[in-house]
């Protein structure tokens, strides 16, 4: 058969260790022989993004700005340890950071669900959608390691001089200090990139904080989501026949517990972090969840939420057989083909991405998955692949689909 024609390439950006070698199995037994595929390539690996200063990782963002639609393989945030290992000129900063920077976006992440594999929360038979704020807060903290006595103030000095100032704390002793800070651009980019996700996928809209102890700091950000509901979304909303929900975050946690699932919990830059791990370990695995970078004006870039698996990596380095699971790799491919296919109108590349995660599906339901998958499935006698077979079962399975 003929191969599916692209009119529009997608941004391509490789990655680093296990996910890379993945990445070159994926395209080519999965895409590359129904696909013509087109992309613009960037190579994000660490030692590329070492040989160019990094730029390649700012360029491969203003290429996604261009094309609207990117697939990006999982890359290395260096610590002290990837300096000495990779001779690197400076610790370079998050890849995925740089990029939410540049494109302005919100990070989705839901898992992939599939019969045999049961959520330690066994009600919930749904997927919660985790959406997170991807700026500000701890993660562009200022900290003080406070030596003795003395008084710790906020203060905030204006363009012509004038000052507030809030008292933090009168320290009889050491102890420590940190600054955060968040700006409404950004919250409103998060609402709105909240919004228009859920209404895409036709899903109900949760957001939580903690706005009775946060009094000015979160309760911006309820203020802000109510007055995009408000004024933009709510008619949608209500066309659509889902809803948007507020509640405190330790409210929303007993919520989620007692829920079937099936919505999008929106949450603050270090919820997000921390519950979409907790999700996706009560599901099964993180290996089993897909992430999408949403900007508001309708750009997307999709990954694994994993990172590059380097256990496994520095085994293949030594000849020795991995048994990876690929399948978060394989969805951001088919997120992105399935994205690319709609807003081009080319129903034949979108029907191949629904088509081609079913595939993954069945050949994991049949029993034929990796050792991870194996050890939290009820499959009684599954067959252990290792990293290329199982990409070539699913070839398999998708074949015989077709």
């Amino acid at each position: 058969m003929d191969k599916i024609k692209m009119t529009t390439p997608l941004v391509e950006m490789d990655g680093d260790e296990m996910t890379r070698i993945l990445w070159k199995m994926i395209k080519e037994e999965l895409i590359l022989p129904y696909v013509d595929l087109k992309t613009e390539y960037y190579d994000l690996g660490l030692e590329h993004r070492n040989e160019t200063d990094d730029q390649v990782t700012v360029d491969s963002a203003n290429a996604t700005l261009k094309y609207g639609v990117a697939v990006k393989c999982a890359t290395i945030t260096p610590n002290a340890a990837r300096m000495t290992e990779y001779h690197l000129k400076e610790m370079w900063k998050s890849p995925n950071g740089t990029i939410r920077a540049i494109l302005d976006g919100t990070v989705f992440r839901a898992p992939i669900l599939v019969k045999g594999i049961v959520p330690y929360v066994k009600n919930w038979t749904r997927p919660i959608t985790i959406a997170r704020h991807a700026y500000g807060d701890v993660y562009k903290n200022t900290e003080i390691k406070v030596p003795g006595a003395g008084r710790a103030e906020l203060v905030f000095t204006a363009q012509d001089g004038t000052q507030v100032r809030e008292l933090i704390h009168e320290f009889d002793g050491a102890g420590i200090l940190q600054g955060i800070h968040n700006t409404e651009k950004s919250i409103l980019s998060f609402a709105r990139a909240c919004f228009a996700y859920a209404a895409d996928t036709r899903q109900d809209l949760w957001f939580s904080t903690k706005d009775t102890i946060s009094k000015k700091y979160d309760h911006t950000f309820k203020d802000i989501f109510q007055e995009v509901y408000d004024t933009e979304y709510k008619k949608i909303f209500e066309e659509l026949g889902i809803e948007y929900f507020y509640t405190l975050i330790d409210d929303a946690v007993a919520r989620v517990i007692r829920s079937e699932g099936g919505f999008i919990w929106a949450c603050k830059n270090y919820d997000g972090d921390v519950m979409s791990d907790m999700v996706a370990t009560a599901y099964g695995d993180l290996s089993m969840m897909t992430s999408v970078l949403v900007s508001p004006n309708g750009v997307y870039e999709y990954e694994a939420a994993h990172g590059t698996v380097q256990r496994h990596y520095y085994k293949h380095l030594k000849g020795e057989e991995t048994s990876t699971n690929s399948i978060a790799t394989i969805f951001a491919w088919t997120g992105a083909l399935r994205k690319r296919g709609e807003l081009d109108g080319n129903r034949e590349l979108a029907d191949f991405a629904d088509s081609l995660e079913r595939a993954c599906i069945r050949t994991v339901e049949e029993g034929r998955m990796t050792k991870s998958l194996s050890l939290i499935s009820t499959c009684e006698h599954p067959v252990i692949l290792n990293s290329l077979d199982f990409i070539r079962a699913i070839r398999e399975t998708f074949d015989a689909m077709r």
